[in-house]
């Protein structure tokens, strides 16, 4: 059936976010003493929170990644926001146009979600229905914080779709028992083995074109109904 909600990632699904993110992440473990590319980045980190990136750059990388660390790399990421970022093409025209309510669950910070979403002017669309992996106990690829908003927006999980743009995200939402669309259009998703990666996670479908996300919507529900 038509979803009674949708939940939407925040990094490279409504602003084209994920490159910046992921300089500022590189810079940072340059700082630390560490040497991680950008593929691996994309690979190991891209759709997790923060608290799960530090976990693996200590485990996997043998980074001891200290609250100044992060301080700083939230700074610089905060001043590359600030100047370069911007809204996914399409978002702000669909977003009005979707009939059924809506809201963001991301693996950043409430705040920088709510920063992300101000300077592209998108949080007048979306707020107050904002969802951080702060808010629970594990982030993506768990699904915590999708049941989350679910739970918070008076949905059953069955009933909601997520826009998504990870492998992690996708797996998240799988989880929590939602269909999920993989979105590709993004600055970062011309990576071919982060589009590999997103394939074989098996979301109900693949799309580059933010502006086909309401006929999406209508063709899930079509399908639905057909015997």
């Amino acid at each position: 059936m038509t979803p009674d909600l949708v939940i939407f990632d925040c990094d490279g699904v409504l602003v084209d976010s994920e490159g910046l993110s992921v300089s500022a992440l590189l810079s940072m473990i340059t700082l630390a003493g560490g040497s991680v590319s950008e593929d691996a980045a994309y690979e190991h980190f891209l759709g997790k929170s923060m608290n799960n990136v530090r976990e693996i750059l200590g485990r996997d990388f043998g980074l001891d990644i200290t609250d100044q660390h992060l301080s700083e790399m939230r700074v610089e990421l905060m001043r590359k926001f600030r100047e370069e970022l911007k809204p996914i093409p399409g978002i702000g025209q669909v977003l009005p146009r979707l009939a059924m309510p809506c809201c963001v669950a991301s693996s950043g910070t409430l705040d920088r979600i709510r920063y992300a979403l101000d300077v592209t002017g998108l949080l007048g669309l979306l707020e107050p229905h904002l969802f951080s992996a702060a808010m629970v106990a594990r982030g993506k690829p768990a699904p915590d914080l999708f049941l989350h908003a679910a739970a918070n927006m008076g949905a059953i999980p069955q009933n909601c779709l997520v826009v998504e743009d990870s492998p992690a995200g996708v797996a998240a939402a799988r989880a929590a028992g939602m269909r999920v669309l993989a979105f590709t259009g993004g600055s970062h998703a011309g990576n071919p083995a982060l589009k590999a990666r997103l394939a074989s996670s098996e979301p109900d479908f693949i799309f580059a074109d933010m502006l086909q996300l309401p006929d999406l919507i209508a063709g899930l529900g079509a399908r639905a109904r057909t015997p």
